[in-house]
Order: structure tokens, then C-alpha cells, then sequence
């Protein structure tokens, strides 16, 4: 049984998504949380479980004449062929399982049972799964190549628990399932169940509903060489979520991609269709398209999750950027509670359908704001969409929570002795307040816990470029406090000198954070790697960070380790302390590309492109941070989201590192530094957007700059690598 203090594993899941609702199967298709191992498997919509059981089973029927057609008693359970339940049913028994596109999943099964008393099988069941937001339809074909005709009943099992999803990722198992009601509607045999919030609804045309057993079953004959078609609808009507679908419409043009290396185009178009498939809104703002954080624990809008995948993907249009800041805009903090954590201009942390208690003390409100960076983190996505070409009317609605949120930086560093620092203030909420959120996340060098209140190195970079950039839009619409913002970025980077920086055998290197009493936590992690492109480093500061990132110790695994192998506290699959976090290797590798390091970039690049086919292309949340010359594959973290919207990102981001794009869209410019010899071989990119208009880029592998087409008005400026 599982722990209740261990979430349940998610790695051999299949997904089908469309956000706010997405299945989690079996890799045969079924459902069924009550399954030993399997208390997440389900239908989700908006944090809470429609469908805790959907089991496809069948049975050979006799013939119309009365003979019983099937294989020969020796056959039925045979290799492969699966147990009866007692009752004579048999499972289908799953040879392939795939993705095919978004919302959609493919899954075929044998029915060993069935059909001609051969060794190869006879009779298969081919299921496509289609899913869009509240509504999952189902397409069962049993085909027979069998040379006689196939009697046999077809039977769907389906229940609901409507348990939260605290309760699935506790560990619980599933509670008794709510209580269906049977009946035929034009043809169509449906069962139904729900409470005071929700209703949820299964279909299915021609077949027979049985609400005291809770299934749905047909009985037909599939003649030698045929198909029958079975069709299967699931739909939920829920009044209490506090997320609903995207626009349909698409939220960013999909690019063309070409590589010497094809595993980045592969990365890229996976990521894409997972991205489109993580698109949601808030009931209040349907209109405001935002990127839920990722599935199925973080499957709603999360500020520092959202504001960083917005980010990533501004090369591809500035819609979903604008969407996402006005969602956090909408619900910017207006008072102070410490219960919540809201505090006057600060963003939000995660908003859920009401009170998250996962059973181990953790006890979140439905709207909470423990988080330390997504406020400077607005700040910097404001800035660079505007830079990307973000209209200037989108932007004046929202300079009052730029001033508001520039408010709360300088209350929180005066707070803070200088810097901004977290600790939780409700005794239930996290104890760590930066994305490395997990209890054990900030560590000394000696493995041993650092205690809040903490100061984190890389929010202390965040910080000082969103005083830039707030400087910056506060001067180009004509608003006060320019030059205070660049005072206090200056005093602020001093100050990160004077007491981040401390030193090894191995030289100096910025700290993770300060602890209460000013004491460095000096384990090296890969916080300082987000140092890099907020430009609060010098020269020197940057390639000493530089070279530390490229060290083995960080740099051999599958992409960049949270924490040097070699520092107390290290393992390979703790969460926060030895993992590789695709979206943290694209935040350094867009650091590294920045700042003219392409070498340690590239070295980080190849370990993301090598662990990408291991996950089928859909990179998860996080994996293992074990050495690429000791596993030949990445080792899944089993409790990683998967897709998660950073992680789909940063592929994104990988992309346009090694470009070296960076537009000013207000300046007119538009530059483009590639990184040099591409670790990818010849690029070419067709179709990015700046400014609202096309943009197609082709690189040669040596890094040179072959063709630019960019949007009239801009002129570009470029620095193609040194021709060898």
C-alpha cells in the first residue's frame, strides 16, 4: 500500500491533456485508482476527480445459434492472455501505447481470448482517446482477422470518487465512489453521478447501462476481416472551479524548425503540443490565456511557473505573456495577511478550488502568496514583452501594478536587511519560499538544513533586474522614480558582493542564499546560474559562475545538477538537491549564451537533448542527477509532473539561446549574437514573432548568420561567431 506520506508515482503514466482536464491512465488505457500503486490514475478537471475507474473488459458470447464461439478452453488465459475476474471478462491486453498530438492518445490491445485457436492473435481492440477541456470521448474498434465470426460482449466500468487532489497526492486511496443513476437516452445508455458542484455524465450509443454495477456493455459480432466501431463519452459540468479553458483559438504562431540534429526539433514540437494542451484561464478572466504550472499536482496558475513559461516562449508572440500578467494582475495583493502571505503589490503563488491540505502538515488557503520571487519576476516578464514588441495600450492598464509591485520590492528589502528575504509567517504554509520550495531545499556545504529567514542568491538577481527594467518603463511612459530604481539596483548588487560571495577549495563562487543571521548557506547549487542574465555580476563574477557551472561536478549529468555532486546533502534524485531541472538548465544556459560562454552552454544543451528521447520528448518536471557516463539513460524522478510548463519551455528557451536573439522593439533594433558553433548543427527557424510579425532565422552550424527576414521598422544588428 502506498505511504500516506509518499505521493504516488506518476512515471509510467499515460497523459492525455487539455487543460483544465486531463486523463491519467494505465498504459493500456484503463483507469483505476483503486489498483495497487495506481491512487493517482484518473479523469481530473480543475484539481478534483471525475473519473476514478473507466476499465474496458470482454467476454465471448455464444453464437445466435447457441454455439460458443472462441478459442479452445486451453486458449482463454493462456501466455499473455490475461485472468478472468470470475465472471468470465478479460482484459485487454496493451501493446502499444503513444501520443498522438494534442489531447489525444492511442492504444492498442490484444484479446488473446478471442478469434482462431492460433498462436498469432486474431482479434485486437484499437482505442483513441480524444480529449477537450470538460469532455473525453472514447473510440473502441474490435477488428477481427479471424475466420470465423467473433461473438462477444464488450463491457466499460466507470466511477467517480470526486476527491481533490490533495487527496490523490497524499497518497490516500480512492474513497467509495459516488452513487450512479442508469438510464437510456436516444439509444444511448448513460450513467451519471455528482454532488452539489459537480456532474459528471458517461454515454454510450447502444449500449446497456447497469447503475447497480456501474457499467456500460455492448454485445455484437465482428466478421472475419471487419471492424466494429464502440463510442464512449465522458462529460463534466462543474460549478466550483476556479479555472476553465483557454480560448481555442491559438495563443502563439507555431514555428518551423529544421537542425542538423534532429532531437531538437523533436524536443520543440512535443513541447508545443504539450504547451497548447496547458493553456487555461481563470473563471474570472476567461479571456486571459496563462499556462497552468504542470500536471497533476501543479495543474493551475501558479505566479513564478506561469511568469517564467510566458517568458520562455515570448519568441513565439507576446499574447500568452500579456495574458498571464494581467491573470497575477487581477489578484496583485492589496493588504497584509499573514495567513495567506498577501501582501500589499506582491504577486501570487498558486490559487486552488479551496483549501490544500496534503495530509502532512502542509495546509494552503485557495488563494496563497508564499512566494519571493514572482513579484520581480512580473516585473522582468513585463519588461521583455515590451521589448518583444508588447503593444504600447496593452501595457498602461498594467503600470499600476508595476508601480505597485515596485513597491513591494523596496518594502520588502528595507524589511529585509537590504535584501528580500521569505519566512513562513502561518506556521502551515512552505518553509522554503523560492523555486526550490521542497523543506530540505536550502542546505550548507556540510549537508546540514538552513532555516528561514532566508535570502536567496538568485531572487537577489531578480530583484535588481526588475529595478532596471521597472526603471526603464517608468521613464519610457513618463512616470516618477527612474533613477531611484537604478540606485537601488546599484546598491543592490553592491551589497550582493560585499556578502554572497564566499570561497572553496575550488575558489569563489556566490552562495545559496543568507541565512537570519547573515551566515552564507555555501552549498554550491545551481541558483547562482540565474545570476547570470540578470546582469547583476561583473565581468569577472560571470566567468568565475561560468566556470563553475561547467565543472563536472554540475555539468555531467543530463543537464544541469540543483547541487554540485561533490556538497553535503547531494543525491541524485532528492528533489531540490542533486536533480536536473530542465527549466533551471535553460535559465543558465540563457545566462551562459548571454554573457559569452558558449561552450559551458553548449555542454548543457547536449545533456538536455540526450535525456529528451528517454522521456519520449515530453521533458518532465525534473530527473535524475546521475552522471551520463554512469546510467545510459536519465534515471525518471518517479513523482515528476509530466508535461510541466517550464520544463516544455525551456526547449523554447534552448532554442533561442543558441540564436542569440534579443529584440528592442522600442529602440527599433533587433539583435542576434549566435553562440557560436552550434551544438545542433545548421539551424534554421521560420516563423518567430516580433512585434506581431514574422521573423525567420538560418544559422550554419559554425555559428554564422546565413539569412535573416525580419519585420519592417527594425533594423537588425548582427554578430555572427568568427569564420573559421
Amino acid at each position: 500500500m502506498t505511504s500516506p506520506q509518499r505521493q504516488p508515482l506518476l512515471h509510467d503514466l499515460a497523459v492525455t491533456l487539455a487543460a483544465p482536464t486531463v486523463v491519467l491512465s494505465a498504459p493500456d488505457g484503463n483507469l483505476d485508482a483503486a489498483a495497487p500503486g495506481a491512487g493517482v490514475q484518473g479523469l481530473f478537471h480543475a484539481d478534483m476527480r471525475a473519473l476514478s475507474l473507466l476499465r474496458v473488459t470482454l467476454r465471448p458470447v455464444c453464437a445466435p445459434s447457441g454455439e460458443h464461439i472462441g478459442k479452445a478452453p486451453s486458449a482463454v488465459g493462456g501466455a499473455g492472455g490475461g485472468e478472468s475476474d470470475g465472471e468470465g471478462w478479460l482484459p485487454v491486453v496493451a501493446v502499444m501505447t503513444a501520443a498522438d498530438g494534442p489531447g489525444r492518445s492511442r492504444f492498442v490491445g490484444l484479446a488473446r481470448a478471442l478469434g482462431d485457436a492460433v498462436s498469432d492473435p486474431t482479434v485486437r481492440v484499437d482505442r483513441r482517446r480524444i480529449l477537450n477541456p470538460r469532455l473525453l470521448t472514447e473510440q473502441l474498434t474490435v477488428r477481427s482477422s479471424a475466420t470465423t465470426p467473433v461473438h462477444l460482449s464488450v463491457r466499460v466500468e466507470v466511477a467517480g470518487d470526486l476527491v481533490t487532489l490533495e487527496h490523490t497526492k497524499a497518497g490516500l486511496p480512492p474513497r467509495s465512489p459516488a452513487e450512479p443513476t442508469g438510464e437510456l437516452l436516444s439509444g444511448a445508455g448513460v450513467l451519471r453521478w455528482g454532488n452539489q458542484a459537480v456532474d459528471v455524465a458517461v454515454s454510450a450509443p447502444g449500449a446497456t447501462p447497469d447503475a447497480e454495477r456501474s457499467t456500460l456493455t455492448w454485445t455484437l459480432t465482428v466478421e472475419p476481416g471487419e471492424s466494429v466501431d464502440l463510442h464512449l463519452a465522458a462529460e463534466v459540468c462543474d460549478t466550483a472551479a476556479v479555472v476553465t479553458a483557454a480560448d481555442p483559438r491559438p495563443t502563439w504562431q507555431r514555428p518551423g524548425l529544421t537542425a542538423d540534429d534532429r532531437r531538437l526539433p523533436a524536443l520543440v514540437a512535443q513541447s508545443l503540443d504539450d504547451l497548447h494542451s496547458l493553456r487555461m484561464a481563470t473563471a474570472e478572466s476567461p479571456g486571459d490565456t496563462f499556462l497552468a504550472a504542470g500536471l497533476p499536482w501543479f495543474f493551475t496558475l501558479f505566479g513564478r511557473d506561469s511568469l517564467w513559461a510566458a517568458r520562455m516562449l515570448l519568441p513565439l508572440g507576446t499574447d500568452l505573456a500579456l495574458g498571464t500578467l494581467r491573470t497575477l494582475a487581477a489578484q496583485q495583493g492589496t493588504r497584509t495577511d499573514p495567513a495567506t502571505e498577501e501582501e500589499p503589490g506582491k504577486i501570487l503563488h498558486e490559487v486552488r478550488r479551496g483549501v490544500f491540505d496534503d495530509g502532512t502538515g502542509l495546509v494552503l488557503p485557495p488563494v496563497y502568496y508564499g512566494t519571493v520571487d514572482a513579484t520581480p519576476l512580473w516585473i522582468c516578464l513585463l519588461h521583455d514583452a515590451w521589448r518583444w514588441g508588447l503593444p504600447t495600450a496593452a501595457i498602461e492598464p498594467l503600470l499600476p501594478a508595476l508601480v505597485a509591485a515596485l513597491g513591494w520590492i523596496d518594502a520588502a528589502a528595507r524589511a529585509g536587511d537590504g535584501f528580500l528575504s521569505y519566512i513562513d509567517h502561518s506556521g502551515t504554509g512552505l518553509a522554503n519560499q523560492g523555486w526550490k520550495d521542497s523543506g530540505d531545499a536550502a542546505r550548507y556545504a556540510d549537508g546540514r538544513l538552513a532555516e528561514a529567514p532566508l535570502a536567496l542568491a538568485e531572487v537577489q538577481g531578480y530583484a535588481y533586474e526588475a529595478a532596471l527594467a521597472g526603471a526603464a518603463l517608468l521613464d519610457a511612459f513618463h512616470l516618477p522614480d527612474g533613477e531611484h530604481w537604478r540606485t537601488f539596483a546599484s546598491d543592490l548588487a553592491d551589497r550582493f558582493r560585499a556578502r554572497f560571495w564566499v570561497s572553496d577549495q575550488r575558489g569563489p563562487y556566490p552562495a545559496m542564499a543568507l541565512d537570519g543571521s547573515g551566515r552564507p548557506v555555501d552549498s554550491v547549487t545551481s541558483n547562482m546560474g540565474h545570476l547570470l542574465a540578470t546582469g547583476i555580476l561583473n565581468a569577472d563574477e560571470t566567468a568565475t559562475v561560468a566556470a563553475r557551472l561547467a565543472a563536472p561536478d554540475m555539468s555531467d549529468a543530463y543537464g544541469l545538477r540543483t547541487m554540485s555532486s561533490k556538497s553535503g546533502g547531494y543525491g541524485p534524485l532528492r528533489y531540490h538537491c542533486g536533480t536536473v531541472w530542465p527549466h533551471d538548465t535553460a535559465i543558465a544556459v540563457t545566462g551562459l549564451a548571454r554573457t559569452g560562454h558558449p561552450e559551458a552552454a553548449a555542454r548543457l544543451i547536449e545533456g538536455i537533448l540526450e535525456a529528451a528521447p528517454a522521456f519520449e520528448y515530453r521533458l518532465p518536471e525534473l530527473w535524475g542527477g546521475d552522471a551520463r557516463t554512469d546510467t545510459p539513460a536519465p534515471v525518471p524522478y518517479p513523482a515528476a509532473c509530466r508535461p510541466q510548463a517550464w520544463s516544455a519551455a525551456a526547449a523554447i528557451a534552448l532554442m533561442t539561446a543558441m540564436t542569440g536573439l534579443d529584440p528592442d522593439v522600442p529602440a527599433g533594433r533587433l539583435h542576434l549574437r549566435p553562440t557560436g558553433p552550434l551544438p545542433v548543427g545548421a539551424l534554421r527557424i521560420a516563423g518567430l514573432t516580433v512585434a506581431g510579425e514574422r521573423l525567420d532565422i538560418t544559422i550554419a552550424s559554425d555559428g554564422r548568420i546565413e539569412s535573416v527576414t525580419a519585420p519592417a521598422g527594425l533594423t537588425v544588428e548582427e554578430h555572427s561567431a568568427p569564420h573559421s
